[in-house]
């Protein structure tokens, strides 16, 4: 009896010491905003799916571009069809090294940093990206904002409505990440 117990607990300390601790966020909100002279556009996708393998100190988004919801239909369509082209390229990810070492197990606020890739209309950018990480009762919160250069992505918007378009994005995250089962 006391050989199968030492064999359940070995067995057990093992798993738990060679387990990667992954945070997942299955619901998680991005927006833009595009602010010109003439119009403002904005979106949101709260359908958002991010990875941090705390063991790499890495982080993994993907967003579905059909998921960007709009207050104008209309806009949403030209998005999708014209500037996106979210049925050749429907998927924009991130895929990035953390910078700064977190204590997972310890409620906190850090400012972070990540160096990765940013694919967006099948273009892929190097990017640093900074943001904020709380850390609390067992949930990350992770938020940040940055600017997407519309030419660094191949995204071309037509002399028509140039003027109703900035060419620079405005992008914010808010992510809630739980640990992964």
């Amino acid at each position: 009896m006391k050989k199968i117990l030492l064999a359940l607990l070995l067995t057990a300390f093992l798993k738990s010491a060679f387990a990667q601790k992954m945070w997942l966020c299955k619901a998680g909100e991005t927006s833009f905003f595009s602010e010109t002279p003439m119009e403002n556009i904005s979106a949101v996708n709260k359908k958002v799916a991010a990875i941090i393998d705390e063991s790499k100190n890495e982080i993994a988004v993907k967003m579905v571009m059909i998921d960007f919801k709009f207050k104008n239909h209309l806009m949403e369509e030209h998005f999708n069809e014209n500037y996106m082209e979210s049925e050749k390229y429907p998927n924009g990810t991130f895929k990035g090294k953390i910078n700064e070492k977190i204590d997972f197990s310890k409620n906190g606020s850090y400012n972070v940093t990540s160096h990765g890739i940013l694919m967006m209309h099948g273009v892929a950018k190097e990017r640093d990206l900074t943001g904020k990480m709380v850390i609390e009762n067992g949930k990350i919160t992770l938020t940040a904002a940055f600017n997407v250069p519309l030419k660094d992505h191949k995204i071309e918007i037509p002399t028509i409505v140039m003027a109703k378009i900035a060419e620079e994005i405005a992008v914010k995250c808010n992510w809630t990440f739980t640990p992964k089962n």
